[in-house]
């Protein structure tokens, strides 16, 4: 499931960011008509325009939806999480591997669309790169391993979500374990 479940009915803005979401995932960004959405939304226009007035808002509204998922697992994780070296990048990796999966990546692929025609869009997932960095440097026990890895994961995903990886299930669970491994006991020097 892409997006978490809420108790009751959905709001029209989650309908509005669900539609999009779906429509993203099979036209992409840069074929996507607020009429389209609403349509899927079973929504009116002027329903949709409430919430989001142009295209560019419905964007970083779901660009956020992404960030706030990302953020919503991580915060899930570090539930069954123990304590231990590197805490905040093992939570992070993890967060960033469930992008990999489902419609969450046909979204994000279909965003990254968007992004290159409005680079602007990709400004609050610039702060949230910022934040992590700067978390990484107030809490890992070794520095290194923790951009190493963080870097292998975003390198990982990118691959997949472009359909470019070369690696088998095998060779992917392999990195995961060395990933996890160098989180656990840290760079050698």
């Amino acid at each position: 499931m892409l997006f978490p479940c809420t108790r009751g009915r959905k709001s029209s803005r989650e309908k509005i960011l669900d539609a999009a979401a779906e429509l993203v995932g099979e036209i992409g960004a840069g074929r996507l008509t607020l009429e389209a959405v609403a349509e899927k939304a079973g929504l009116s226009k002027g329903g949709l325009l409430y919430n989001f007035p142009t295209k560019e808002a419905l964007l970083q509204g779901m660009i956020q939806r992404l960030i706030d998922n990302v953020a919503a697992e991580k915060e899930e994780i570090r539930k069954r999480t123990p304590p231990g070296r590197n805490l905040e990048a093992r939570l992070c990796t993890a967060a960033l591997l469930k992008l990999c999966s489902g419609q969450m990546k046909e979204t994000a692929n279909g965003m990254l669309a968007a992004t290159a025609e409005n680079p602007r869009l990709l400004d609050p997932l610039r702060e949230v790169i910022r934040e992590t960095l700067r978390s990484f440097k107030d809490t890992s026990d070794d520095l290194d391993a923790a951009l190493v890895a963080w870097l292998a994961v975003e390198g990982l995903n990118s691959f997949e979500m472009h359909d470019l990886s070369p690696f088998t299930t095998e060779d992917r669970e392999r990195i995961l374990q060395a990933v996890d491994r160098l989180l656990a006991k840290g760079i050698a020097e």
